[in-house]
């Protein structure tokens, strides 16, 4: 199965190049880096699962 998600940030800042985690129930499952358009897909065994996305904040400029 795959997940995709597109990713915005509020200030309009691009996340390109910003690696992802999937979580299921707070375990990672798989990893993505976010695209030029923002997007990111996960491939993911199906499942019943508690979904989260987990960015790498320490790539983010402050």
């Amino acid at each position: 199965m795959t997940i995709k998600v597109k990713l915005e940030l509020a200030s309009g800042q691009s996340l390109q190049g910003a690696p992802l985690e999937l979580l299921a129930d707070g375990k990672p499952i798989a990893w993505g880096v976010v695209d030029e358009d923002g997007l990111v897909a996960f491939a993911a065994t199906p499942g019943k699962a508690q979904l989260a996305v987990r960015v790498d904040r320490s790539i983010l400029p402050r």
